[in-house]
């Protein structure tokens, strides 16, 4: 592999983490995707795995890959820097990596989803199993959105009703896994970018939950309605809310992340979000 254009291999780690971040930087400006891969902290995570392999053209990453094999499938997560494609280097990264797998099996998560990518998965046998569009919202421009007759929103507590909200608005959703109340609400709870009060509960006349929305950060985490309140602009109503609060505090901007084939990706278009993006997985037994 040293021979791909005279390109240097070899294992990055800890102190190659600008390294890393700005090959991330670099991607999501000409593909879009997670902004927060452009970050330390998750591309620490994406990156820093069990076994690692890098491109270098002298001081320059221009491509890296990492491989997690403490599960079944082993995971992994790679880039080429978008001056650097069209080589074969994308394709020497998914070798290398499908080696460090061996007999496990391979799930590839790509944070700055692009075509090329796509084709390259699908002309090696992998299976797509998650596409994701990631929405972004400039808060200089706020939808107006009416209340729903009778619905009041207050702030969430976290707490049992909070839960079961959430479990009744995607107990119907194919493939929900139900979790632990009490795991449920301690992720959110433990997470250093919670946003309390921006966490919301909307509730009906006779104050029953309706809907509701968690917030991390300026990204809208969650979004659900129960079944009873679907078509009533509570969805909306809660989101126009959550992005009126975020530019209150004085925000550039809010972000979600949205399945492809959800539905309420139009609902979120329809509010102003527009596309930065997509994010997916892929998967060969």
């Amino acid at each position: 592999m040293s021979g791909i254009d005279g390109l240097v291999w070899r294992e990055f780690g800890e102190d190659d983490l600008p390294a890393l971040t700005g090959l991330a930087q670099a991607c999501l400006a000409t593909d879009g995707g997670l902004p927060l891969f452009g970050r330390t902290p998750l591309a620490r995570a994406r990156l820093l795995q069990t076994r690692t392999h890098g491109a270098w053209s002298g001081g320059d990453l221009v491509a890296a890959v990492g491989v997690g094999t403490a599960r079944t499938p082993a995971t992994a997560t790679g880039l080429v820097h978008p001056a650097w494609r069209g080589r074969g280097l994308g394709g020497a990264l998914l070798d290398w990596a499908e080696g460090q797998a061996g007999d496990a099996g391979l799930l590839v998560t790509t944070e700055t989803w692009n075509a090329a990518a796509e084709e390259l998965f699908a002309a090696r046998g992998y299976t797509r199993t998650f596409l994701e569009w990631v929405l972004r919202h400039d808060l200089d421009a706020l939808p107006e959105v009416t209340a729903p007759d009778g619905v009041t929103v207050e702030q969430a507590t976290l707490g049992p009703e909070l839960f079961a909200a959430y479990r009744a608005s995607f107990a119907d959703r194919p493939g929900f896994v139900e979790p632990e109340a009490g795991e449920w609400l301690g992720d959110l709870r433990d997470d250093e970018d919670f946003r309390p009060e921006l966490t919301l509960l909307a509730r009906g006349p006779e104050g029953e939950a309706a809907g509701f929305v968690t917030v991390l950060d300026d990204w809208i985490d969650q979004v659900g309605v129960v079944p009873g309140w679907r078509g009533r602009r509570v969805g909306a109503y809660l989101v126009a809310c959550v992005l009126r609060g975020l530019a209150d505090t004085g925000a550039e901007a809010a972000w979600l992340c949205v399945n492809d084939d959800n539905p309420a990706a139009g609902l979120y278009r329809r509010l102003g979000f527009r596309d930065f993006g997509r994010r997916a997985r892929y998967l060969r037994a």
